[in-house]
């Protein structure tokens, strides 16, 4: 299944939560897409719940049906802690989250078009992979000659807060992992024991 490219804005009145994390999305109309608009009655079976969380989290994060699956399996090789948290995790570990993260994208989308276009580097060195899985302690920063680009520093110029596992330089656009996040830090939309049970089925 590949990664989904159609309306975000939709996806996200679907799910009831700002993909983009603007929240512009729901300002105007907070309800589901539909004819039946806010008054619509849905009842939802228990495996449509754990269906509709599985699918919020994956729009979050931006992955294909594959990826997300296999990081799964790989949060439940994790012998230390909670399976489901252990996956929200490794979500916030992948670079293009953490340059979301550290504000020099408005989006994940555009993150990850950063780190594709090879504009970040990690300890020094361009990866240009969204995938890659940073650990604690190491460098992420923007290309010398990717620094005087209009949307890094407009997005820079954006950013409200910071979460507390990541630290930031905005004068030499860098910064680092300098923790693993707790469990409030990370989406509080989502209920990950919904996904574990669904893939457990």
């Amino acid at each position: 299944m590949s990664r989904y490219t159609g309306p975000m804005w939709k996806k996200s009145r679907r799910y009831g939560v700002s993909l983009s994390g603007t929240g512009k999305e729901l300002e105007r109309r907070p309800y589901a897409p539909g004819q039946h608009g806010p008054n619509a009655r849905v009842s939802l079976s228990e495996y449509a719940l754990q269906l509709h969380e599985k699918q919020k989290l994956r729009f979050i994060y931006g992955l294909n049906e594959r990826q997300f699956f296999n990081l799964f399996e790989k949060a439940g090789k994790i012998r230390e802690g909670l399976h489901g948290e252990n996956f929200l995790v490794l979500l916030e570990r992948r670079l293009d989250n953490l340059v979301y993260r550290l504000g020099l994208a408005t989006t994940r989308q555009q993150a990850r078009q950063l780190v594709n276009h090879g504009h970040i580097l990690v300890d020094g060195k361009r990866v240009d992979i969204p995938s890659y899985t940073v650990e604690v302690g190491q460098v992420i920063s923007v290309r010398e000659r990717s620094q005087e680009m209009q949307i890094i520093k407009d997005a820079v110029e954006a950013v409200y807060g910071r979460p507390d596992f990541v630290t930031f330089d905005a004068d030499k656009l860098e910064g680092s992992l300098v923790r693993y996040p707790e469990r409030e830090e990370m989406p509080a939309e989502v209920e990950e024991s919904y996904v574990v049970e669904f893939y457990s089925r």
